[in-house]
């Protein structure tokens, strides 16, 4: 390899300008195409991924301009680690941006965020381009535009946070570069530490490659660069460890309430297939992101060309062909051994935007081709030409073998075409290169602009392809209960001082208590605390497998006094007992429930009973003090059933009721009689015998009390019917859509008796303890007679500390789930405060860390000078 060109000093000029500048135009143009620009769709995806990001970027905005802590969020279901929260979601030097958009204008927020980081992406690699490979400023120019629009970051542009790691790539590379052949460290330190304190998951993949390619940009001149290894070793060390006031905490919650590593059962991975490279190199091809995608892997046909010519070309040392090779060899052995695969995902399997290291991939490719351009003389014209004619030749082999299949079926005739008419036009353009003398300013021009339309129209493939796949929500959505909500919060905020918490039955997405700054309960995150979910799970908080989901839908009312559920919002009238509307906004409704309890109640050692603490009827037995069943079940009975044949199966011991419709394009419709004999909250259950292909089902519920209209995914079991005040006969008509077959459990009906309940709440109120609180704190008066337990609905975590005043106590944890303290009698002031784990100790190793790394930068740059 051939030594780097002298280091500049970096100065902006017209090619680092278009460099940023050209990748935001197509990007913005391409998204204008279909619509995507302020005021109109929002550039994030449909579902709740559409309320993830905008929802935890307005939660970020509401820290920022508030007294909240950044270790701690009360709006994450019962509460969460802040910290590993902004370490995923919301790092990056970007994000503070936020500050200057209001709340309702954050999708403009995500939208301008995303072409700013890919305009950043572009002029990181220029940077690196420009002091690494000998080729025109123009080729720097063209590679870094393939970079910043490759088929990774456009087709996973919707989920911004990864988009820091490929900014960080190219000046780490470069960093050690200059490293290596100039003992210069302070870039490679810095790229560093901004990854890894940007996004953490992205930051492990990076690490991972960059320490590959100084083993092998080592081995390809071992006399000359092992000289250099210590210094390598200490600068990415220490590196890491300035980044501990960061990492360190997050890796502590990881292990502490993340879920466990995936199981390697199986040699290969899933969904790949032998024509994957050749396929995702053509121009416009878009599988998916969901479950059974294979990588995107695009950066434009011109760089695989001269990728070929750095392996063919005789002007490179064997030793870089092998090493190199080798290196690319890695990562695609990692697209198809799951092994490799889990390995680069931190052994987690990724929950959709399958592959999220592939651009690795093109990263190498891009590197390549510059090592190879910058070998490329007008001698070597013969060559190109073999290399474009065998790509030509490779391509139309791999279409017509796949023509048949349906494994490719997303290969298009289009695509196809379009990869072979550029192939063309590239060697066209390498014929006029070779035969032009003199000036080629024009040449040079249709080089470019060649370039830039095929890369321009691999993004429009790309982002249409998305909107396909997911669709991009209109603003709407988004708006058009903004301040009709907004307002009902406020309402509820003048009226406490202590703490509460609300939920709208009614919200586009799981995570609108980041939105709005109110505490609830729904959630969707990668990060969150798996213990506190798994225990809401038993509840009746459904969160199912790795928890990373929280639904507040499929509750009874016992589970909404138990987690203090104060308010309900909802833009339909609401029958549940206790709840009493208090205010109204727009369409939009806020009820009061009368029957909520505070963060905290004194009661005796049965809660730390298993048994008792999972079991939402026996918890408020003991909370109360009153010994009772609350519950009833019943056995409706079916009147009338529209479209659907029924039949009844046995499956795990029980049975089932099997639906399939006569007409495919029509809902199932069923009607139940069902007898009450008391006062009662009336729910039934419509437990699915399997989940599988539910995702686009769902179940509207009429009665005479309660009209609702939910996804089955959501909801899970429990549907409510209404509050009766009497014994009565009642009909619930229900009706299930998007679905021909359907298994049930026998459906069943929950009658919750009201009097029993509201007695049993009113008790536990008497020994309530309201808490107040104030960024990662808690506090609260509590005055008692004797010794008691405090049962809290805190969120159990080891970052915790309690004291009662002002001496810390031993906290124990009540099914690994919320926490809880022994109080002795008499008037105590209580105080719960946050810290994450690690993090004093992190601050302290990144401070060492820093301090290390500039003593060692200024002993490197003072014998610099002597030499």
């Amino acid at each position: 390899m051939d030594k780097l060109k002298k280091i500049q000093s970096f100065r902006i000029n017209k090619y680092a300008l278009a460099s940023v500048v050209i990748p935001i135009l197509i990007l913005s143009s391409v998204y204008f195409s279909i619509g995507i620009y302020p005021g109109s769709k929002i550039s994030i995806l449909a579902s709740d991924s559409f309320g993830q990001y905008s929802n935890f970027f307005a939660n970020f905005n509401t820290m920022m301009k508030s007294d909240q802590s950044i270790f701690y969020t009360w709006s994450g279901s019962l509460g969460l680690n802040y910290l590993s929260f902004i370490s995923y979601y919301l790092g990056g030097i970007f994000t503070p941006l936020v500050y200057f958009f209001d709340n309702q204008n954050i999708p403009d927020f995500v939208y301008f965020l995303t072409l700013i980081k890919v305009g950043a992406i572009g002029l990181s690699f220029w940077f690196f381009s420009s002091r690494t490979f000998n080729i025109p400023k123009w080729g720097n120019l063209m590679l870094s535009i393939s970079y910043a629009l490759m088929g990774f970051t456009v087709a996973n542009s919707e989920v911004i946070m990864w988009l820091d790691g490929i900014l960080y790539l190219p000046l780490i590379i470069l960093g050690i570069n200059r490293l290596m052949d100039y003992h210069r460290p302070n870039l490679l330190f810095l790229s560093y530490f901004l990854l890894f304190i940007s996004n953490f998951y992205i930051g492990f993949m990076v690490g991972v490659y960059s320490f590959l390619y100084f083993l092998v940009r080592l081995l390809t001149n071992r006399k000359h660069y092992i000289k250099k290894s210590i210094s390598y070793l200490v600068t990415s060390l220490l590196a890491g460890g300035a980044s501990l006031v960061v990492l360190l905490p997050t890796m502590i919650d990881l292990k502490t309430n993340g879920e466990a590593l995936t199981e390697i059962t199986k040699l290969k991975t899933a969904a790949t297939g032998p024509w994957d490279l050749v396929i995702k190199n053509m121009i416009g091809v878009y599988d998916t992101t969901g479950y059974g995608s294979i990588p995107f892997i695009y950066v434009g046909l011109l760089p695989i060309v001269f990728c070929f010519f750095f392996f063919l070309s005789k002007k490179v040392t064997r030793l870089n062909k092998l090493f190199y090779g080798i290196l690319l060899l890695i990562i695609i052995a990692s697209f198809y051994f799951e092994r490799l695969n889990l390995f680069w995902h931190g052994f987690h399997a990724p929950n959709m935007f399958l592959f999220r290291f592939s651009f690795l991939f093109s990263f190498t490719i891009l590197l390549l081709a510059g090592y190879g351009w910058s070998k490329y003389k007008k001698e070597d014209f013969e060559k190109i030409v073999n290399i474009i004619i065998g790509l030509l030749i490779v391509f139309s082999i791999v279409r017509v073998v796949t023509a048949k299949g349906e494994r490719y079926d997303y290969l298009t005739y289009t695509s196809f075409i379009l990869t072979l008419i550029f192939l063309a036009s590239y060697l066209v353009l390498f014929f006029l290169h070779h035969k032009v003398k003199g000036k080629l300013t024009i040449l040079i021009g249709l080089f470019v602009s060649v370039f830039v339309l095929e890369i321009g129209i691999n993004t429009v493939y790309m982002v249409r392809g998305i909107d396909n796949d997911w669709g991009y929500p209109d603003r709407s959505l988004y708006d058009k209960d903004y301040v009709a909500v907004q307002q009902l919060v406020s309402q509820t905020e003048k009226e406490n001082t202590q703490f509460y918490r609300l939920e709208n039955l009614t919200a586009l997405s799981n995570n609108e208590s980041f939105r709005y700054g109110y505490s609830g309960i729904g959630m969707f995150s990668s990060i969150r605390n798996r213990h506190s979910s798994n225990y809401m799970n038993t509840l009746g908080f459904r969160s199912a497998g790795t928890n990373l989901q929280v639904y507040y839908q499929n509750n009874t009312l016992i589970p909404d006094a138990l987690m203090g559920i104060k308010y309900n919002v909802s833009n339909k009238p609401l029958s549940k007992a206790g709840f009493e509307k208090i205010g109204e906004s727009g369409k939009n409704y806020l009820y009061k429930n009368q029957n909520a309890l505070p963060m905290g109640v004194l009661t005796d050692e049965r809660v730390y009973e298993q048994d008792i603490s999972s079991d939402p009827e026996q918890l408020l037995s003991v909370l109360s003090g009153i010994d009772n069943k609350f519950y009833e079940t019943l056995s409706p009975e079916i009147v009338k059933i529209e479209n659907a044949k029924v039949t009844k199966e046995s499956k795990y011991g029980k049975d089932i009721l099997v639906l399939n419709t006569k007409e495919k394009e029509k809902p199932i419709e069923i009607e139940w009689k069902i007898k009450i004999d008391k006062a009662s909250q009336v729910y039934i259950d419509l437990l699915p015998a399997s989940y599988e292909n539910l995702s686009p089902l769902r179940v509207k519920i009429n009665t005479d009390k309660q009209q609702s209209n939910t996804p089955m995914t959501k909801t899970g079991q429990y549907y409510s019917l209404g509050n009766y005040q009497n014994a009565q006969e009642i009909t619930a008509k229900v009706i299930f859509e998007h679905t021909d077959h359907l298994e049930l459990f026998e459906p069943k009906v929950l009658s919750l008796d009201t009097g029993k309940f509201v007695e049993a709440t009113k008790k536990a109120q008497e020994q309530g303890v309201e808490f107040k609180v104030s960024g990662r704190k808690a506090t609260a008066e509590v005055v008692t007679e004797n010794e008691r337990v405090l049962f809290t609905t805190i969120a159990a975590d080891k970052g915790w500390k309690a004291k009662i005043d002002g001496k810390e106590v031993a906290i124990r944890t009540i099914n690994d789930g919320v926490l809880s303290i022994l109080v002795p009698s008499g008037k105590h002031q209580i105080e719960f405060e946050y810290l994450p784990q690690g993090f004093k100790l992190g601050m302290i190793l990144s401070i060492c860390c820093i301090v290390v790394f500039v003593s060692y930068s200024y002993l490197l740059f003072r014998n610099s000078r002597k030499w």
